[in-house]
């Protein structure tokens, strides 16, 4: 049964709005106020104002499209459960399939007028000129990678968590310190393999693996003790591709690693108002709590590592 993931705060032009709702209370109380509670499952923090509309230029034939009055989207091949099914975005089916498709109507783009390109993930990520108009695949906003593309707002947060074998060590684990001195596993160049170092802290250095399956393979070979992967990807390994799999728990948050997707454009795009505006409107409206809601596995039956 799917479940909503549970969102933290956010980052970027939201956050100006947040400090404006709490710094200008010149009657506060001497004594410190509760803290907000956490957003509700699946959201991410937003403004109380309604998103701007949607102005012309950002639909069809507005001129800010790679081909005029379509809409080039891409994705990796292949592109993986639970963020597209099957394989075929063209579906809308899978969460981040479903987020491509909702940003499309949102701007006014039917399926008529919107096509789907291949792109591996490291060549989205990549300086110089697209051939696409956003790229979706689960890409964490992080400083570095936006003196070389565009970032659009946010549309979900995510956890890491850890996989392990049943009966071992690992899976014993009730804390982050349980961790510290085993041999950890991520995908290379990932924000799993940076959090695995800076969340657990452990005292041999992780291993980064050119793929999910690698790192798999070396955990049912007893090479690592653990995998560390984005939640709902951690779910799917525990219970689709790895015998005996179990999740042992997801990383506390908000953190240093706490992490944003985002959709992905060329530097300094024209579109990226355009991405982000149908976004804010996807927030605004409940939609992407909804998607997340149909296609996650939800955080609040994972325990948290301390």
């Amino acid at each position: 049964m799917p479940h909503k993931m549970l969102g933290y705060a956010l980052v970027g032009p939201f956050m100006a709005a947040a400090l404006v709702a709490t710094g200008c209370n010149s009657s506060a109380p001497d004594s410190p106020a509760e803290p907000d509670p956490l957003p509700p499952p699946g959201s991410l923090r937003l403004p109380n104002a309604t998103p701007e509309g949607i102005p012309p230029r950002c639909g069809p034939g507005g001129g800010r499209t790679l081909e005029d009055a379509q809409l080039t989207i891409a994705v990796d091949d292949p592109a993986f459960a639970p963020w597209i099914i099957d394989n075929d975005p063209t579906t809308g089916e899978g969460f981040e399939g479903a987020v491509a498709h909702a940003v499309a109507t949102t701007l006014g783009y039917d399926s008529g007028s919107t096509t789907f390109v291949r792109v591996p993930f490291s060549d989205a990520l990549a300086s110089g000129p697209k051939d696409f108009d956003f790229a979706i695949n689960q890409f964490s906003i992080i400083g570095p990678r936006r003196d070389f593309v565009d970032f659009s707002s946010p549309y979900y947060a995510v956890a890491q968590a850890v996989v392990a074998l049943e009966g071992t060590a690992a899976a014993s684990a009730e804390n982050l310190e349980d961790l510290e001195d085993l041999q950890i596993g991520a995908y290379a160049d990932s924000t799993s393999l940076y959090s695995a170092t800076h969340s657990i802290k452990p005292t041999r250095a992780p291993i980064g693996f050119a793929t999910h399956g690698e790192a798999l393979n070396a955990l049912a070979l007893g090479e690592i003790d653990a995998v560390v992967a984005d939640l709902p990807t951690a779910v799917r390994m525990a219970e689709e591709q790895l015998g005996g799999g179990i999740v042992v728990g997801k990383f506390p948050a908000p953190n240093e690693v706490t992490e944003f997707f985002g959709l992905v454009l060329e530097k300094d795009s024209e579109f990226t108002e355009c991405a982000s505006l149908a976004l804010e409107h996807l927030h605004n409206d409940g939609v992407l709590e909804e998607l997340a809601d149909e296609w996650l596995v939800g955080s609040d039956v994972i325990p948290v590592l301390r």
